[in-house]
């Protein structure tokens, strides 16, 4: 029998708890949490809210917490999202010289694609920087192109229901998602085709690790005024290719 420390450690130890019940279960709800340590839901909600402070937790559409980018990490030891930015900036800046346009890394959290660094274009027209924002990953490219490489039990786990709807547009069913991510993995990109925001054409692709994970969204985005949908292919295929090579270096 383990012995028990004799100074206090409950806050310590129901952090733990949750912390394993969250790996065993990947979706928790504060009323799960409070329940399963016996402790009111203000309390619960706090502990989780501390999770979700250092990356531990995220929270998904329902509001229910899921294992976030730091928890993931532990489990699957990986480039942290410093030594992305850092390793990958050189490929958004050939990206950007390449195709002329603002380029966008950026890494799951969840069911949300988190933009953590950018090359902006210099047209008077252009799409501006989204570092620091977390926008839904089903209406992303990058985001989708992360999405794709998830199993299918990941997927059901990140959407149990169907999916909000994109601004100004219907909810989306879980089935027309698994469609679009199956079509994303046999041609080896995503598009986001005026999904995220009125008048805004992207196209993304994964950045793998050396173990063949993807870890992270190399995305291309245009104005919709001067990038027609003919033009997707070849952006694909630059953005592809500079995947491949931030891949090399990863």
């Amino acid at each position: 029998m383990r012995n028990t420390p004799w100074y206090p450690i409950e806050s310590a130890d129901n952090v733990l708890r949750l912390l394993l019940l969250l790996s065993e279960r990947r979706r928790l709800r504060v009323v799960d949490a409070a329940e399963h340590l016996g402790v009111a839901r203000s309390t619960a909600h706090r502990l989780l809210r501390a999770l979700s402070y250092r990356d531990f937790a995220v929270q998904d559409a329902h509001k229910a917490y899921r294992p976030g980018p730091a928890f993931e990490r532990l489990m699957l030891p990986g480039p942290s999202t410093q030594d992305l930015r850092v390793v990958l900036h050189r490929h958004l800046e050939r990206l950007h010289a390449e195709l002329g346009e603002t380029c966008h890394l950026m890494v799951l959290e969840g069911n949300g694609a988190r933009f953590v660094d950018c090359v902006e274009c210099a047209h008077v027209l252009r799409i501006g920087s989204r570092v620091g924002m977390l926008l839904p990953a089903h209406v992303t490219s990058g985001g989708k192109a992360l999405l794709a490489e998830l199993s299918s039990e990941q997927l059901t786990s990140l959407y149990p229901r169907d999916l909000p709807a994109s601004p100004g547009g219907a909810p989306i069913a879980r089935t027309a998602l698994r469609r679009q991510l199956a079509a994303v993995r046999r041609r080896g990109y995503a598009t986001n085709l005026e999904e995220s925001e009125r008048g805004i054409l992207a196209v993304g692709a994964c950045v793998r690790d050396a173990a063949g994970r993807a870890v992270a969204g190399l995305a291309v985005a245009a104005p919709s005024a001067r990038c027609p949908q003919s033009r997707l292919p070849e952006l694909a295929a630059v953005v592809i290719k500079v995947a491949e090579a931030a891949t090399a270096d990863l």
